[in-house]
Formats: C-alpha cells, structure tokens, sequence
C-alpha cells in the first residue's frame, strides 16, 4: 500500500476553533486506541520491519519521542511567540532510541502518561486561547491551539494506520 509521506502533507486550518472539544477527544483516544490495537500482539510481531520504515515499537515510540513539541508549541503561543519551534524531520531521537528492545507495556504506559500530561494542560486553557496562534516552519501559515491538536491527532492516526499495515504484512508474509 501506498502512502502520502508525513512530511509531503499540507493542512487547511479553516475550522472553527469551536471544533477544539472535539478534536481533544480524539487526542486523548489516541492511548487507548494503541492498546486496543497491540493487545495480544507478541514481541516478534511488534519489532518486525516491512523494509518500508519502523517497527510497531519504533511507531510507538516514536509517539512518545515527539510528545514534547505539541506542549512546547502550546507554550510559546501562549506566551506570545510568533514562530513555533521546527520538528526534527530527520527523526534521529526515534532512530537512536532503540524502541525494540523496550517493554510494549512500558512504552504504552508511558505514552499514556504523556498524553495525560498534555490533555490536562489543553483542558486547563480558557476557550480564548483556542484560536492564538503562530508561524508553523514547515507549513509555512498560522497554527492556532485548536489546530495543533488536530495536527497531532492526524500525526497519531497516521502512525496508528502505519502500525495497522505492519500487522498485516506480518500476517501475509507468514502465510
């Protein structure tokens, strides 16, 4: 199957910010939704490359990597700033981090850890901050709060369908 790239996305940000409720329920899913998925999946299944890109557990943990950037760009919106922070498009934390050899349950738990964190600071904004913005690098137009949360969301549910994949190329190539 074919994929759009990451990073070849564009985003139209023409949403209310009214949608902001919405979308951070599907933010905070995101945990649940991964453990549902890897439930029953053994170690063999969640470390094996297609040849395509990472692991289950490098998608995973590649999650919790970039957990960080969603926060700091909340952050400097609140405070004013006018351009947000880049992302390391090269992904080296994700490629030095070794997500193989880590624990499923730990990887998930702290992935649901972190996106606790993150959904508790985005419930605690007044609804006026939902519309602040400022200069996304890459996309090159305005974020405001409510769109990073649907820009993560989107970020999750690509790797959610990157992992949806591997399981079943495991599958068929073991057929």
């Amino acid at each position: 199957m074919s994929r759009w790239a990451w990073g070849e996305r564009l985003f139209n940000f023409d949403f209310p910010p009214e949608k902001f409720p919405d979308l951070l329920e599907r933010l905070r899913s995101t945990p649940a939704r991964l453990e549902d998925r890897l439930a029953d999946v053994h170690h063999d299944i969640l470390t094996y490359r297609d040849g395509r890109g990472w692991s289950i557990l490098e998608n995973v943990g590649h999650l919790i990597d970039l957990g960080y950037l969603p926060a700091m760009r909340l952050e400097q919106i609140l405070a004013g700033e006018t351009v947000l922070v880049a992302a390391d498009m090269s992904n080296r934390k994700t490629q030095e981090a070794n997500h193989n050899d880590c624990n499923k349950s730990e990887l998930l738990a702290e992935f649901r850890s972190d996106r606790k964190k993150l959904v508790e600071r985005l419930e605690s904004l007044d609804e006026t901050d939902w519309a602040k913005s400022a200069l996304h690098p890459r996309l090159n137009q305005p974020m405001r709060v409510v769109d990073i949360v649907y820009f993560d969301s989107e970020h999750d549910d690509y790797h959610l369908a990157r992992i949806g994949a591997l399981l079943t190329s495991f599958v068929g190539n073991k057929a």
